[in-house]
C-alpha cells in the first residue's frame, strides 16, 4: 500500500456583500482636441540629375589629329568584377604599333582612394618614309583621396611625354632627313591639391584646387604655371543660390629669344533664381584680366553673365538664351596637345570673348533620348588659328587677326540615345562661321566637324563599338618662288582634305578576368591631310587582350 505526498488544502474565495451603483447621468469629459482637415503633404524628392554624362577615355591610334572640339564615347569598358581595382591590357598593330596601360586602383573604401593609371602608345613607323613619321604617347598618373566627413581632401600628379616628328617637308627633298634631325619632343607634368565638399544637401558648395603645371620641347621652350580654381555655391533658399567662379593663373614663358611673363585673373559672381516650376534666371557679372598685349587687345574685360532658361513642357522641352563673354586660358602645355608641329618662339595670347549672345533648346522627347542645340553668336579678340610657317613649311605658326575681332558663328548640336546601357547611339555636330579680315582665310579651322557614334553591349560578353568623323576642309598657305621676279615669293593658300574617319571596335570577355579587343582606325584607308603637308595613316589595326585582377 503506497501513499503519495500530501497536499496543502485549497481555499476557496468568498463574494462579500457589497452594492452596485449605476449611475446613468455620468460623462467623460476629454479636451478639446485641434482638428486639422488639411492632407498631409510630404515634399517630392529631388530630381536626380538624369542627363548622361559622357567621357572619352579610350585611346585611338596616334597621327590621326584630328582634335574635334566635339567628343566620342566609343564604347563602354569592360565591367569586370567591380571589386577588382587593378587592370591591365597589351596590344598590337601594324606601323610597328604598340600600346599598353595599366591601372591600379584601391576599392570601395568610405577613408581614402588612390590610384595609378599608366598609359603608352606608339608607332615606330608611319605614313611618310617610315621612321621619319613615328610617333608616342606616354602617359603616368597618380591619384588620391582622403574623405573626412563632408569634406573630401586629394592630390594628382599626371606626367606626360610626347614624339613627334616634323615630316611635312617637301617629299622630293633628296637624301631624305634623318629621325632625330626631324624630331620634336614634349614634356608635361601638372600636379594639384583640391578640397571639395561631398555633402550635396548642404546650403555651400564648394571646391577649390591649386597646381603647377610645368611644360619643355626639344629646343629651348618652357612654361610654368602656377594656377587656382574656385567654384562655389551657397543656397539663399531652396529656389536660390549665389554662385562665386574664380580663375587665377601666373605663366613664365621662356624662348630662346626672349621671355614673357603672363598673368591672369577671372572672377563670374551670379545669383540664380527659379521662379514658379518652370522658369530659371541667373542674373550676375564675369571680370578678367590678363597680362597680355598682343595687337593691344584690352587687358581688364567686364562682361555680363545672364541666362534665362523657360521650361515649355517641364522636363520634356526647355528654351534658354542669354548673354555673355570673357577670357579663356591659352598656353603651349595644350596647344602643342592640339597641334605637335608648332615652330619656335610662339606668341601667345588668352582669347576675350565677348560680348556674345546664345540661345537653344534642351529636350527629351522620349524615354532614354536627349536633343539640345545652342546657337551662339560672338566676337573673339586674338582667337588663334595654326597657318605654315614662311620659314619652314613644315611648322606651325600661331596667327591673329590683327585688325579687329574673329566674329563667330556657331551652332552646336547633339542627339543621344541610351537605352538601359546596352544601346548607345548619338551625334555631335559643329558649325562654326569665322569672318577674319587681316587673313586670308581662317586657317586651320574647319567650318564644319561633327561624329556619329554607336556601341551596344551583347550579354555582357561581346562589346561593339563604332565612330566617324566628318571634317570639311579648312586652309594652309605655302610660299612659292615667283617666276616673274627673281627671289622673291609669295602666299599660296591651299585647301586641306576633308576628313572622313570610320573606326571600329569589338570586345570579347572571354571569362570573369580575361578579354580580348580589336580597335580598327580610319578603315575608309584615307589618307587624308588633316594638317597641311602632313597625311595620316591609311587603315591602321591593333589587337590585344585586358586582365583584371
Amino acid at each position: 500500500m503506497a501513499q503519495g505526498q500530501p497536499t496543502k488544502p485549497r481555499t476557496r474565495g468568498t463574494i462579500e456583500d457589497a452594492e452596485i451603483e449605476v449611475v446613468k447621468e455620468r460623462e467623460n469629459q476629454l479636451p478639446e482636441a485641434a482638428r486639422n482637415y488639411d492632407k498631409v503633404e510630404l515634399p517630392a524628392p529631388t530630381k536626380a540629375d538624369r542627363a548622361v554624362r559622357y567621357t572619352f577615355p579610350d585611346f585611338r591610334l596616334p597621327s590621326q589629329n584630328l582634335n574635334p572640339t566635339v567628343r566620342v564615347l566609343t564604347i563602354k569598358q569592360e565591367e569586370l568584377a567591380p571589386l577588382q581595382g587593378n587592370y591591365a591590357r597589351l596590344g598590337v598593330g601594324n606601323y610597328a604599333s604598340l600600346f599598353g596601360e595599366a591601372h591600379a586602383h584601391t576599392t570601395r573604401n568610405e577613408d581614402h582612394a588612390l590610384g595609378l593609371d599608366l598609359r603608352h602608345l606608339s608607332s615606330a613607323r608611319g605614313p611618310v618614309d617610315g621612321k621619319n613619321s613615328a610617333v608616342s604617347q606616354s602617359r603616368l598618373g597618380l591619384n588620391g583621396e582622403l574623405y573626412r566627413g563632408a569634406v573630401t581632401l586629394g592630390a594628382n600628379v599626371k606626367l606626360g611625354r610626347d614624339r613627334a616628328n616634323f615630316y611635312g617637308y617637301n617629299p622630293t627633298t633628296e637624301p631624305k632627313p634623318s629621325p632625330d634631325s626631324i624630331k620634336q619632343t614634349f614634356f608635361r607634368t601638372d600636379a594639384q591639391v583640391f578640397v571639395r565638399n561631398r555633402d550635396r544637401d548642404a546650403k555651400f558648395q564648394y571646391d577649390l584646387a591649386g597646381g603647377y603645371r610645368y611644360w619643355k620641347d626639344r629646343f629651348e621652350a618652357k612654361e610654368s604655371d602656377l594656377y587656382a580654381q574656385l567654384r562655389t555655391a551657397y543656397y539663399v533658399t531652396e529656389k536660390g543660390r549665389v554662385r562665386l567662379d574664380g580663375d587665377l593663373s601666373f605663366i613664365s614663358q621662356k624662348d630662346s629669344a626672349y621671355s614673357v611673363s603672363r598673368p591672369f585673373v577671372q572672377a563670374t559672381a551670379q545669383y540664380e533664381q527659379r521662379i514658379g516650376d518652370r522658369l530659371d534666371v541667373g542674373i550676375g557679372a564675369t571680370l578678367g584680366y590678363t597680362g597680355d598685349t598682343i595687337n593691344d587687345a584690352k587687358q581688364v574685360t567686364v562682361f555680363p553673365a545672364i541666362r534665362v532658361g523657360y521650361a515649355v513642357v517641364q522636363d520634356k522641352f526647355v528654351l534658354f538664351g542669354g548673354l555673355g563673354g570673357g577670357l579663356q586660358r591659352v598656353t603651349l602645355y595644350d596647344l602643342s596637345q592640339e597641334n605637335a608641329w608648332l615652330g619656335k618662339r610662339q606668341q601667345v595670347a588668352d582669347t576675350r570673348r565677348g560680348p556674345s549672345v546664345f540661345f537653344g533648346f534642351n529636350a527629351a522627347p522620349a524615354r532614354a533620348l536627349q536633343a539640345s542645340v545652342k546657337v551662339t553668336l560672338a566676337n573673339d579678340y586674338n582667337l588663334y588659328f595654326y597657318n605654315n610657317s614662311g620659314r619652314d613649311s613644315s611648322r606651325f605658326d600661331l596667327v591673329y587677326n590683327r585688325d579687329g575681332s574673329t566674329q563667330l558663328v556657331n551652332v552646336h548640336g547633339e542627339l543621344i540615345y541610351n537605352a538601359a546601357e546596352k544601346l548607345r547611339l548619338g551625334t555631335k555636330v559643329d558649325y562654326n562661321g569665322y569672318k577674319v579680315k587681316t587673313l586670308a582665310k581662317p586657317f586651320h579651322r574647319p567650318n564644319f566637324q561633327g561624329v556619329f557614334f554607336g556601341s551596344y553591349n551583347m550579354n555582357e560578353k561581346l562589346m561593339l563599338g563604332g565612330e566617324l568623323y566628318v571634317l570639311n576642309s579648312s586652309y594652309g598657305s605655302t610660299l612659292r618662288r615667283s617666276s616673274l621676279v627673281p627671289l622673291t615669293y609669295t602666299e599660296t593658300v591651299q585647301k586641306t582634305d576633308a576628313v572622313i574617319d570610320l573606326n571600329l571596335r569589338a570586345d570579347y570577355r572571354f571569362s570573369e578576368n580575361l578579354s580580348f579587343f580589336v580597335l580598327g582606325n580610319n578603315l575608309l584607308g584615307r589618307k587624308y591631310e588633316r594638317f597641311l603637308n602632313y597625311p595620316s595613316k591609311g587603315v591602321n589595326v591593333l589587337v590585344g587582350a585586358g586582365y583584371q585582377f
